[in-house]
């Protein structure tokens, strides 16, 4: 039986190989094998003729990381995490209100300040109003380091059925017709990307922090403060290993055995071969064929953007809430900054037997560290109040300590006592914590 004559088989034009091949970047393909180890079963799921083959296999080829392929892909002093995008972010700064601990945080800090901003409901606490602050509460249980940090659903793996069954499809639709250059091209590709994808893919993702904190170690409650201000606070409640995670922990990825790499490695050398047939195979097919070829790649294309629109942070803040046990985050809305720093504090001393006043007015000073007469004493007040659980502190004592301030000085104590009474009332309505337990 003769061969059957493809669509266009009379057509004199022919594709350009260069431009096929650059029609496409890769950073869309890099962005897809990077989100691999975030979902379950996705590393399966690699079978389609993906663009931007080269790129991939340049920037994942260093993950061989041996004497033999090092002079193929270059090493690089990036870490496994940072190749994948899971670290690199610069984090809030965390103070523990107990041990006075002050340390920068990174990118665990940074995916749990960001997914504070992004929660909408949230508390109002009365009182006066100037300039709004949002204060988060998260409220955390034990943390298990042994175990893989959960990955996605397979729901958001199954989308790459469509690229996978348009590769195929157009890769028959090639045999069909006797385009074996353009069939060869596709099923290389369809062969190389999904090697990649089950090779890089297998990197088990692992939560590294400070797993047993020094014996006698106070709990890790805490607050996290933007490095510029961004009207929100986070306070972290909780033992000191599950807060460890958020304060100083990191996302690892695990690759295990040699063989591992070595796989990896021949996998982008099949990349590399696929860029390659494109450039060489594709001008000796027909019309037809390099048709099939460009709708494969434009199909996948889709795809890949697709999945490097999607919020890598917020998928990651998903998986790193997963791994500390789905903590409840509730949000309050207050007033003043007055209002907020004493409200803060109550939340991160709530628990706390007999917190003493220094440590009380240190938490205060984060926000307010102004040092005039007037502040101090509020501040003197504000550390009793929180001290002895009684509002009799939050008022002016015209025959005390209060007696020698000006009029004025009087005023704005009476307005900043205001702020804190309100905080307090605040507190006392909404029992922050009765919804966390």
């Amino acid at each position: 039986m003769p061969p059957v004559r493809p669509p266009f088989s009379n057509a004199k034009y022919t594709l350009n190989a260069w431009g096929v091949a650059g029609i496409f970047g890769g950073e869309e393909a890099i962005s897809a094998v990077a989100l691999i180890p975030l979902c379950q079963g996705r590393r399966w799921l690699g079978w389609y003729n993906s663009p931007g083959s080269l790129e991939v296999a340049r920037h994942f080829g260093r993950l061989a990381h041996s004497q033999f392929w090092g002079r193929i892909f270059p090493h690089t002093t990036k870490s496994l995490a940072t190749l994948f995008s899971f670290d690199g972010q610069v984090g809030p700064r965390y103070t523990a209100a107990l041990s006075g601990t002050e340390l920068q945080t990174g990118h665990l800090g940074y995916l749990t300040m960001e997914r504070c901003k992004e929660v909408a409901e949230e508390t109002e606490i009365r009182g006066r109003k100037t300039t709004p602050a949002h204060v988060a509460l998260i409220d955390l249980d034990n943390v298990d380091y042994d175990h893989n940090v959960p990955r996605l659903s397979k729901a958001n793996a199954l989308l790459a059925l469509i690229p996978i069954i348009v590769s195929f499809v157009t890769c028959f639709m090639c045999a069909w017709y006797h385009d074996w250059y353009s069939f060869s091209v596709i099923l290389i590709g369809i062969l190389a990307s999904g090697f990649a994808s089950m090779t890089i893919g297998s990197g088990k993702l692992m939560l590294r922090s400070v797993r047993n904190p020094a014996p006698g170690s106070p709990p890790g409650d805490g607050i996290l403060v933007p490095l510029i201000w961004e009207d929100i606070v986070v306070v972290v409640k909780g033992a000191e290993p599950a807060v460890n995670a958020i304060t100083k922990g990191k996302f690892g990825l695990e690759l295990g055995s040699t063989i591992l790499r070595h796989a990896i490695g021949i996998s982008s050398l099949l990349l590399i071969l696929e860029f390659l047939a494109q450039l060489f195979l594709i001008p000796q097919g027909t019309l037809f064929g390099q048709l099939m070829f460009v709708i494969s790649l434009c199909v996948s294309w889709v795809y890949n953007f697709h999945i490097s629109s999607l919020r890598r942070e917020t998928l990651q803040a998903n998986i790193l809430l997963q791994k500390l046990g789905d903590p409840q985050i509730r949000k309050f809305l207050v007033g003043t900054r007055t209002a907020m720093a004493v409200f803060v504090t109550l939340l991160v001393f709530h628990g706390v037997d007999n917190p003493t006043p220094m440590a009380v007015q240190k938490t205060l000073r984060i926000f307010l560290p102004n040092d005039t007469d007037v502040w101090e004493m509020w501040r003197k007040k504000v550390a009793q109040q929180v001290s002895d659980k009684s509002l009799a502190w939050l008022k002016l004592d015209e025959e005390g300590e209060d007696r020698g301030l000006s009029e004025s000085d009087k005023k704005l104590l009476g307005t900043l006592l205001g702020d804190a009474r309100a905080a307090y009332e605040g507190y006392l309505e909404t029992q922050p914590f009765s919804k966390l337990e």
